[in-house]
C-alpha cells in the first residue's frame, strides 16, 4: 500500500510531470458524473411502479434536492477543508475524497432498496457532495506548482474532466440500469452500487501515481520573468489573509454570476429548447423534440468540457482578467439574444448562441484557479479555491430557480414560448454586467497580505556603509 505521508509523494529527479494531469483526470472524469445525475431522476420516479409512477414513488422536485446538496457539499466541503488538502497533500486528499464519492453511491443505493429519500439524500448528497468537494480541488495546486509556465492550460487539463464526467456518467448509468432493469426493479440500486466500486477504484489509480515536485524543482529550461507581470505576483497570500481581501469578494461575485447564468441553461437546456421551438409551430416543421433536445444537451457538455481546456489555456497567453472581460461582455451580448434567436425561429441560430455561452461557462471554472494563483501564489492557492468554490454553491441554487420559478411566473400570466425565457435571459444579461463591473475593478494584492516568507530579501548591506538609496536622499530626508 503506497504512503500518505506527504513527504512520500514529493517527486524524484527526472520525473515526468505529464504524469500528473493523467492523475488529476481520473478524479474529475469519475467526479463529474454529478452532472449526469438527471439521468436517474425518471428511474427513481418508479421504484415502486417499475413501468410508471406509482403512489408512494418520489416526485421529481423531492428528487431534485438530491443533486442540489450535492453541489452545495461541494463548495461547503472545498471551503471547510481546503486548509486540511494543502496541509495533507493531494495524494491523502485523493484517497479521502474516492472514499465519500464511492461510498455515497453505496449508500445511496441503500436508500434505494429501503425506499427510504434520507438515506440517498445523505450518500449521494451530503457524503458524495463532500467527495465532489474534496476531488475537486486537490489537483488543483499540484498542477498549478508542475506548470508555472502554463497554469491556465495545466488546471485546464483537469477541470475539463469535470465535463467530461458526464458524457462518460451518462453513457455507462444507462448501460448498467439497462442491464439490471427487471420485472421488479428499475435497476438503479444496481446501478449505484457498480458505480460506486469503479469510482473508488479510478480515482485510486489517479491518488497513486499523483507526485507533489520538490521545493526547488522548475521545469527545463523555465525561467521565472525577471519582472512581473500585471496582476502576477510573486509572492503569496496565506488562506486566512486572502479570503479578507476586496480581490477575493470580487472573483466570488464575478464566478457566482457567470456560473448562475450557465447553469440556468444547462439545467433547463431540453425544456428549454422544446418550449422555444414547439413541434407544429407555425415556419418551424416539425420542430424540436425530445431525440433533438436530448442531441442539444450533448452538445453542451461537449463544448463545457472543450472549453474548459480552450478558454483557459488561451488565458496563458491574453491574461486571466482579459479573459474574463471576453468571457462577461460576450456573454451578456448573446444571453440578451437568445430570445431574438428563438424569435427568427432558426434552431441553429439559437444552438450557436448556447454553445458558445456553455464554452465560457466551462471556461470560467478552469480559469479561475490560475486566476488566484495570478492575483494570491501558489502558497496556498488550493485552499483559497475551495473557500472561492461557495460561490458556485450560491449559483446551483440560483441559476435554476431564476430560470425555473420565473419561468412558472410568466407562465401564469399567460406568456408562452419566447416570452417564457426572455425576461430571464436579460435579467442574466444584468448579472453578467455587474460581475463585469467586479473583474474590471480588481488589481494586484497589497503587499501588507504577503507572506513574510515570500518576500524577496532586501539587499545586503556592509555594516556601517549606506546603502545605495541612503547616499542619494538630501540631508534631513530620511
Amino acid at each position: 500500500m503506497y504512503s500518505l505521508v506527504p513527504q512520500s509523494t514529493v517527486a524524484p529527479p527526472g520525473f515526468n510531470r505529464w504524469l500528473i494531469p493523467p492523475a488529476a483526470l481520473a478524479v474529475h472524469l469519475s467526479i463529474g458524473q454529478v452532472y449526469a445525475f438527471s439521468v436517474f431522476k425518471i428511474p427513481l420516479t418508479r421504484v415502486l411502479g417499475i413501468q410508471q409512477s406509482a403512489p408512494g414513488d418520489w416526485g421529481q422536485p423531492s428528487l431534485a434536492w438530491i443533486f442540489s446538496l450535492a453541489i452545495a457539499c461541494l463548495g461547503i466541503s472545498a471551503a471547510v477543508f481546503g486548509k486540511w488538502v494543502e496541509r495533507n497533500g493531494p495524494r491523502k486528499t485523493m484517497r479521502v475524497a474516492a472514499c465519500c464519492f464511492g461510498g455515497g453511491f453505496l449508500v445511496a443505493a441503500l436508500g434505494v432498496a429501503l425506499h427510504q429519500l434520507w438515506i440517498i439524500y445523505l450518500g449521494y448528497g451530503v457524503l458524495g457532495g463532500c467527495g465532489l468537494g474534496l476531488g475537486y480541488i486537490s489537483p488543483v495546486s499540484t498542477l498549478v506548482k508542475w506548470f508555472p509556465d502554463r497554469p491556465g492550460m495545466a488546471t485546464g487539463m483537469a477541470i475539463m474532466g469535470f465535463g467530461g464526467g458526464a458524457f462518460i456518467g451518462s453513457n455507462l448509468s444507462l448501460t448498467l440500469m439497462n442491464t439490471f432493469k427487471s420485472p421488479t426493479s428499475t435497476g438503479v440500486a444496481q446501478t449505484f452500487l457498480v458505480m460506486g466500486v469503479i469510482y473508488f477504484v479510478f480515482m485510486l489509480f489517479g491518488a497513486g501515481i499523483v507526485r507533489v515536485p520538490a521545493a526547488d524543482w522548475k521545469p527545463a529550461h523555465y525561467t521565472p520573468p525577471a519582472t512581473a507581470r500585471k496582476l502576477i505576483t510573486k509572492a503569496h497570500v496565506a488562506l486566512d489573509l486572502a479570503w479578507r481581501t476586496p480581490q477575493f469578494w470580487l472573483l466570488w461575485v464575478v464566478l457566482c454570476f457567470n456560473v448562475t447564468a450557465g447553469i440556468g441553461i444547462l439545467e433547463q437546456a431540453s425544456p428549454m429548447i422544446q418550449e422555444l421551438f414547439p413541434a407544429g409551430a407555425e415556419g418551424l416543421g416539425k420542430g424540436v423534440g425530445p431525440a433533438a433536445a436530448g442531441g442539444f444537451v450533448a452538445l453542451l457538455s461537449l463544448f463545457n468540457m472543450a472549453g474548459r481546456f480552450a478558454w483557459s489555456s488561451l488565458s496563458d497567453y491574453l491574461g486571466r482578467k482579459n479573459v474574463y472581460i471576453i468571457f462577461l461582455l460576450l456573454g451578456a451580448i448573446l444571453y440578451s439574444l437568445i430570445p431574438l434567436t428563438a424569435r427568427t425561429g432558426s434552431p441553429l441560430l439559437f444552438v450557436a448562441v448556447c454553445i458558445v455561452i456553455l464554452s465560457m461557462y466551462g471556461g470560467g471554472f478552469a480559469t479561475m484557479p490560475a486566476y488566484l494563483k495570478d492575483l494570491f501564489g501558489t502558497m496556498q492557492v488550493g485552499a483559497i479555491h475551495g473557500r472561492l468554490l461557495t460561490a458556485w454553491s450560491a449559483a446551483g441554487i440560483l441559476g435554476p430557480m431564476l430560470v425555473n420559478y420565473l419561468r412558472v411566473h410568466w407562465q401564469h400570466r399567460g406568456a408562452i414560448g419566447v416570452s417564457l425565457y426572455a425576461p430571464t435571459m436579460h435579467l442574466m444579461s444584468g448579472l453578467l454586467l455587474i460581475a463585469l463591473t467586479c473583474n474590471l475593478l480588481i488589481r494586484p494584492v497589497h503587499e501588507r497580505h504577503h507572506d513574510p516568507g515570500s518576500l524577496p530579501s532586501p539587499p545586503h548591506t556592509p555594516e556601517g556603509s549606506l546603502s545605495h538609496d541612503d547616499q542619494a536622499a538630501p540631508t534631513g530626508t530620511r
